[in-house]
């Protein structure tokens, strides 16, 4: 939590402190002879400036956050791996595991980027384009949630990456359910950084109560 604090909050203050100072000298703000619509604009761009950067802190933390905590979470899982299926897990020591599970945050992320890239093409397309791109970019990012918390136990077998893509889909609603709680408690500010091991958690309990670990 300490880690995933350091990471949110640096980015989120950094950022909108730079482009907070940016927006009231490209507009003129900061003038003592700034006219009251000037004033308007300016309060107008820094709440949308506000909900751009929650966005923008939620794709770096979503990405680069989990490749920074890798290690950290794979801890968290393979010990509820444990208490769940009353086994003990035969570790690999931790800069194995920490290798192991780094790799499997870079194939997520290069998986996550290629998805943005092409609904970002959808944008192009007239009239429709956007209903589309907003529509199917929702349900990738429940679709990627729960992939990205049932991966841990996934990674520790060394699952290939196609394997973990047709596990996540094949929990049907399951999987969309506890993506749109992830989606959500990983996009409100401070609570995510709180809630991101709980739902470590959450995802490998789910994996095995659920059976996810009986998928072929």
């Amino acid at each position: 939590m300490v880690i995933n604090l350091i990471i949110y909050g640096s980015v989120f203050i950094l950022s909108y402190k730079w482009l907070i100072s940016s927006i009231g000298s490209w507009i003129g703000a900061t003038q003592p002879d700034a006219s009251f619509w000037i004033d308007a604009l300016h309060i107008f761009l820094v709440i949308f400036s506000f909900l751009l950067v929650l966005f923008i802190c939620y794709l770096l933390f979503t990405v680069f956050g989990s490749l920074i905590t890798a290690p950290f979470n794979e801890e968290i899982s393979q010990r509820v791996e444990e208490i769940v299926t009353s086994s003990v897990y035969s570790e690999l020591g931790f800069w194995k595991d920490a290798y192991v599970s780094i790799k499997g945050e870079f194939q997520k992320i290069l998986f996550y980027l290629i998805i943005l890239f092409v609904l970002f093409l959808f944008n192009f397309v007239p009239v429709i384009g956007n209903i589309f791109s907003t529509a199917l970019g929702l349900i990738f990012s429940f679709y990627y949630n729960a992939l990205d918390f049932l991966d841990y136990p996934l990674t520790r077998k060394l699952a290939a990456f196609r394997h973990k893509l047709r596990v996540t889909q094949k929990g049907g609603m399951v999987t969309y359910g506890f993506g749109c709680a992830a989606f959500l408690m990983m996009f409100l500010p401070v609570v995510n950084v709180f809630m991101k091991p709980i739902l470590v958690v959450a995802g490998t309990s789910l994996y095995y109560e659920k059976g996810y670990d009986k998928y072929n």
